[in-house]
Protein backbone atom coordinates (compact mmCIF):
# COMPACT_ATOMS: atom_id res chain seq x y z
CA UNK A 1 0.00 0.00 0.00
CA UNK A 2 1.18 3.37 -1.07
CA UNK A 3 1.58 6.11 1.46
CA UNK A 4 -1.31 7.86 -0.10
CA UNK A 5 -3.48 4.89 0.22
CA UNK A 6 -2.90 4.31 4.07
CA UNK A 7 -3.44 7.93 4.73
CA UNK A 8 -6.62 7.31 2.75
CA UNK A 9 -7.21 4.71 5.25
CA UNK A 10 -6.81 6.67 9.02
CA UNK A 11 -8.99 9.31 7.42
CA UNK A 12 -11.62 6.89 6.90
CA UNK A 13 -11.87 5.66 10.21
CA UNK A 14 -11.35 9.61 11.94
CA UNK A 15 -14.79 9.02 13.75
CA UNK A 16 -12.82 6.01 15.64
CA UNK A 17 -9.57 8.20 15.80
CA UNK A 18 -11.81 10.52 17.08
CA UNK A 19 -13.28 8.50 19.79
CA UNK A 20 -9.91 7.65 20.74
CA UNK A 21 -8.48 10.84 21.15
CA UNK A 22 -10.93 11.92 23.57
CA UNK A 23 -10.66 8.80 25.56
CA UNK A 24 -7.05 9.31 26.15
CA UNK A 25 -7.71 12.68 26.93
CA UNK A 26 -10.67 11.71 29.52
CA UNK A 27 -8.61 8.56 30.82
CA UNK A 28 -5.15 11.18 31.28
CA UNK A 29 -7.16 13.23 33.92
CA UNK A 30 -9.70 11.00 35.27
CA UNK A 31 -7.82 10.82 37.98
CA UNK A 32 -6.11 14.55 38.31
CA UNK A 33 -7.13 16.52 41.04
CA UNK A 34 -5.43 19.35 38.97
CA UNK A 35 -5.91 17.96 35.48
CA UNK A 36 -5.46 20.27 32.65
CA UNK A 37 -3.44 22.53 35.02
CA UNK A 38 -0.67 20.07 34.38
CA UNK A 39 -0.75 20.64 30.85
CA UNK A 40 0.65 24.50 31.55
CA UNK A 41 2.01 24.07 34.88
CA UNK A 42 5.27 22.08 33.88
CA UNK A 43 6.44 24.45 31.19
CA UNK A 44 5.69 27.31 33.36
CA UNK A 45 7.75 25.72 36.04
CA UNK A 46 10.55 25.00 33.60
CA UNK A 47 10.14 28.39 31.86
CA UNK A 48 10.62 30.31 35.43
CA UNK A 49 13.67 27.96 35.90
CA UNK A 50 15.44 28.86 32.76
CA UNK A 51 14.26 32.79 33.27
CA UNK A 52 15.98 32.58 36.48
CA UNK A 53 19.15 31.05 35.56
CA UNK A 54 19.95 33.06 32.88
CA UNK A 55 18.73 36.38 33.31
CA UNK A 56 19.88 36.58 37.16
CA UNK A 57 22.40 34.16 37.34
CA UNK A 58 24.64 34.19 33.94
CA UNK A 59 23.22 37.82 33.01
CA UNK A 60 22.92 36.06 29.09
CA UNK A 61 20.48 38.81 28.08
CA UNK A 62 21.33 37.88 24.22
CA UNK A 63 20.82 34.08 24.85
CA UNK A 64 17.14 34.46 23.12
CA UNK A 65 14.52 37.50 22.32
CA UNK A 66 13.35 39.85 24.54
CA UNK A 67 11.38 39.69 26.51
CA UNK A 68 13.06 36.33 27.54
CA UNK A 69 10.22 34.71 29.49
CA UNK A 70 7.88 35.11 26.36
CA UNK A 71 10.58 33.16 24.30
CA UNK A 72 11.21 30.60 26.75
CA UNK A 73 7.38 29.64 27.22
CA UNK A 74 6.76 29.98 23.16
CA UNK A 75 9.34 27.37 23.02
CA UNK A 76 8.84 25.08 26.07
CA UNK A 77 5.23 24.50 24.93
CA UNK A 78 6.05 23.52 21.92
CA UNK A 79 8.81 21.48 23.13
CA UNK A 80 6.13 19.27 25.80
CA UNK A 81 4.20 18.44 22.24
CA UNK A 82 7.16 16.79 20.88
CA UNK A 83 8.98 15.03 23.80
CA UNK A 84 5.34 14.05 25.12
CA UNK A 85 4.26 12.77 21.13
CA UNK A 86 7.86 10.95 20.88
CA UNK A 87 7.62 9.15 24.63
CA UNK A 88 3.81 8.17 23.73
CA UNK A 89 3.78 7.18 19.95
CA UNK A 90 7.05 5.11 21.01
CA UNK A 91 5.26 2.62 22.97
CA UNK A 92 1.62 3.44 21.05
CA UNK A 93 1.29 -0.24 19.77
CA UNK A 94 2.86 -2.21 22.63
CA UNK A 95 0.00 -0.15 25.14
CA UNK A 96 -2.61 -1.07 23.04
CA UNK A 97 -1.59 -4.39 22.10
CA UNK A 98 -4.83 -6.34 22.38
CA UNK A 99 -6.71 -3.86 20.26
CA UNK A 100 -4.19 -3.85 17.73
CA UNK A 101 -4.33 -7.28 16.98
CA UNK A 102 -8.02 -7.66 17.20
CA UNK A 103 -9.01 -4.76 15.04
CA UNK A 104 -9.26 -4.09 11.40
CA UNK A 105 -7.89 -0.69 11.89
CA UNK A 106 -4.93 0.86 10.08
CA UNK A 107 -2.24 0.15 12.87
CA UNK A 108 -1.11 3.96 11.80
CA UNK A 109 -4.59 5.17 13.44
CA UNK A 110 -2.59 4.17 16.67
CA UNK A 111 0.14 6.36 16.22
CA UNK A 112 -1.61 9.40 15.20
CA UNK A 113 -4.09 9.40 18.10
CA UNK A 114 -1.39 9.96 20.33
CA UNK A 115 0.12 13.02 18.33
CA UNK A 116 -3.43 14.46 18.22
CA UNK A 117 -4.17 14.23 21.76
CA UNK A 118 -0.89 15.83 22.67
CA UNK A 119 -1.40 18.18 20.13
CA UNK A 120 -4.93 19.36 21.32
CA UNK A 121 -2.93 19.70 24.85
CA UNK A 122 -0.70 21.97 22.77
CA UNK A 123 -3.81 24.18 21.87
CA UNK A 124 -5.16 24.44 25.43
CA UNK A 125 -1.88 25.93 26.41
CA UNK A 126 -1.87 28.92 23.88
CA UNK A 127 -4.14 30.96 25.89
CA UNK A 128 -1.13 31.43 28.61
CA UNK A 129 1.48 32.31 25.85
CA UNK A 130 -1.24 34.81 24.28
CA UNK A 131 -1.64 35.72 28.34
CA UNK A 132 1.98 36.67 29.25
CA UNK A 133 2.08 38.28 25.59
CA UNK A 134 -0.96 40.51 26.02
CA UNK A 135 0.76 41.74 28.87
CA UNK A 136 4.26 42.38 27.47
CA UNK A 137 2.73 44.31 24.87
CA UNK A 138 0.60 46.34 27.62
CA UNK A 139 4.46 47.22 29.14
CA UNK A 140 5.29 48.11 25.69
CA UNK A 141 7.69 45.31 25.35
CA UNK A 142 6.51 43.40 22.37
CA UNK A 143 4.89 43.80 19.40
CA UNK A 144 2.72 40.95 18.15
CA UNK A 145 2.77 41.24 13.96
CA UNK A 146 1.35 39.40 10.81
CA UNK A 147 3.74 36.75 11.46
CA UNK A 148 1.28 35.32 13.68
CA UNK A 149 -0.60 33.71 10.62
CA UNK A 150 2.81 31.12 10.39
CA UNK A 151 1.76 29.74 14.10
CA UNK A 152 -0.65 27.21 12.11
CA UNK A 153 1.85 26.39 9.67
CA UNK A 154 4.21 25.85 12.16
CA UNK A 155 1.53 23.33 14.11
CA UNK A 156 0.99 21.55 10.85
CA UNK A 157 4.48 21.07 10.14
CA UNK A 158 5.22 19.77 13.90
CA UNK A 159 2.58 17.41 13.56
CA UNK A 160 3.78 16.15 10.29
CA UNK A 161 7.26 15.27 11.84
CA UNK A 162 5.60 13.97 14.85
CA UNK A 163 3.49 11.23 13.23
CA UNK A 164 6.59 10.61 10.67
CA UNK A 165 8.78 10.10 13.69
CA UNK A 166 6.33 8.15 16.08
CA UNK A 167 5.98 5.72 12.76
CA UNK A 168 9.44 5.12 13.11
CA UNK A 169 9.59 4.28 16.56
CA UNK A 170 6.04 2.93 17.26
CA UNK A 171 6.97 -0.71 15.34
CA UNK A 172 10.74 -0.20 16.13
CA UNK A 173 9.86 -0.21 20.29
CA UNK A 174 7.40 -3.11 19.90
CA UNK A 175 10.29 -5.08 18.44
CA UNK A 176 13.03 -4.04 20.64
CA UNK A 177 11.44 -2.77 24.01
CA UNK A 178 15.17 -0.96 24.78
CA UNK A 179 13.79 1.69 21.85
CA UNK A 180 12.16 3.17 24.97
CA UNK A 181 15.16 4.05 27.09
CA UNK A 182 16.83 5.04 23.93
CA UNK A 183 14.15 7.91 23.40
CA UNK A 184 14.54 9.49 27.19
CA UNK A 185 18.05 9.51 26.49
CA UNK A 186 17.44 11.26 22.79
CA UNK A 187 14.95 13.69 24.44
CA UNK A 188 17.62 14.49 27.14
CA UNK A 189 20.55 15.25 24.58
CA UNK A 190 17.80 17.01 22.32
CA UNK A 191 16.33 19.40 23.90
CA UNK A 192 19.98 21.37 24.08
CA UNK A 193 20.41 20.78 20.37
CA UNK A 194 16.71 22.50 19.66
CA UNK A 195 16.30 26.18 20.17
CA UNK A 196 14.14 26.31 23.11
CA UNK A 197 16.28 28.04 25.73
CA UNK A 198 17.92 30.25 23.09
CA UNK A 199 17.75 31.38 19.55
CA UNK A 200 20.14 30.20 16.41
CA UNK A 201 21.81 33.73 16.71
CA UNK A 202 23.08 32.87 19.83
CA UNK A 203 24.90 29.61 18.56
CA UNK A 204 28.68 29.84 17.25
CA UNK A 205 28.57 29.76 13.23
CA UNK A 206 29.77 26.50 13.14
CA UNK A 207 27.21 24.87 15.03
CA UNK A 208 24.18 26.97 13.29
CA UNK A 209 24.45 24.47 10.48
CA UNK A 210 23.39 21.56 12.62
CA UNK A 211 20.42 23.31 14.11
CA UNK A 212 19.36 24.39 11.05
CA UNK A 213 18.83 19.99 10.24
CA UNK A 214 16.98 20.13 13.37
CA UNK A 215 13.53 20.28 11.56
CA UNK A 216 12.21 21.50 15.19
CA UNK A 217 14.22 24.41 14.51
CA UNK A 218 11.59 25.89 11.56
CA UNK A 219 8.93 25.08 13.49
CA UNK A 220 9.96 27.14 16.07
CA UNK A 221 11.00 29.76 13.81
CA UNK A 222 7.32 30.17 12.69
CA UNK A 223 5.74 30.10 16.16
CA UNK A 224 7.40 32.90 17.49
CA UNK A 225 7.16 35.01 14.31
CA UNK A 226 4.79 37.06 15.07
CA UNK A 227 5.87 37.83 18.82
CA UNK A 228 9.06 39.47 18.47
CA UNK A 229 10.20 41.95 15.69
CA UNK A 230 12.71 40.18 13.31
CA UNK A 231 13.18 38.53 10.11
CA UNK A 232 12.38 34.68 9.76
CA UNK A 233 15.14 32.26 9.07
CA UNK A 234 13.50 31.00 6.07
CA UNK A 235 16.46 29.03 5.40
CA UNK A 236 15.59 27.10 8.73
CA UNK A 237 12.04 26.61 7.64
CA UNK A 238 12.75 25.47 4.29
CA UNK A 239 15.09 22.61 5.30
CA UNK A 240 12.82 21.56 8.38
CA UNK A 241 10.05 20.94 5.87
CA UNK A 242 12.01 19.05 3.82
CA UNK A 243 13.41 17.04 6.70
CA UNK A 244 9.73 16.23 8.16
CA UNK A 245 9.21 15.07 4.65
CA UNK A 246 11.81 12.45 4.11
CA UNK A 247 11.20 11.40 7.64
CA UNK A 248 7.05 11.12 7.10
CA UNK A 249 7.98 9.09 4.02
CA UNK A 250 10.91 6.96 5.99
CA UNK A 251 8.62 6.41 8.95
CA UNK A 252 5.25 5.34 6.33
CA UNK A 253 8.05 2.80 4.96
CA UNK A 254 9.46 1.33 7.97
CA UNK A 255 5.92 1.16 9.25
CA UNK A 256 4.22 -0.56 6.36
CA UNK A 257 7.45 -3.05 6.49
CA UNK A 258 8.01 -4.31 10.46
CA UNK A 259 3.68 -4.41 10.80
CA UNK A 260 3.40 -7.83 10.27
CA UNK A 261 6.85 -8.81 12.62
CA UNK A 262 5.35 -6.59 15.19
CA UNK A 263 1.96 -7.70 15.04
CA UNK A 264 3.60 -11.43 15.84
CA UNK A 265 5.37 -10.15 18.17
CA UNK A 266 2.62 -8.62 20.72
Amino acid sequence: MTLLTRTGAVMARRQVLWTLVVRDLKVRYSRSVLGYLWTILDPLAMAGVYFFVFTFIFKARKIGEQPYILFLIAGLLAWQWFSGSLTDTSRALLAEAKLVRSTNLPRELWVVRVVIAKGIEFLLSLPVLAGFTIYYMVKGQTHINWGLLFIPVGFVLQFLLLVGVGLLLAPVTALVTDTQRVVRIFLRMFFYLTPVIYGVHAAPERVRVLLELNPMTGVMELYRAGLFAREVNWESVAVGTAVTALIVAAGAVVFARLERAVLKEI
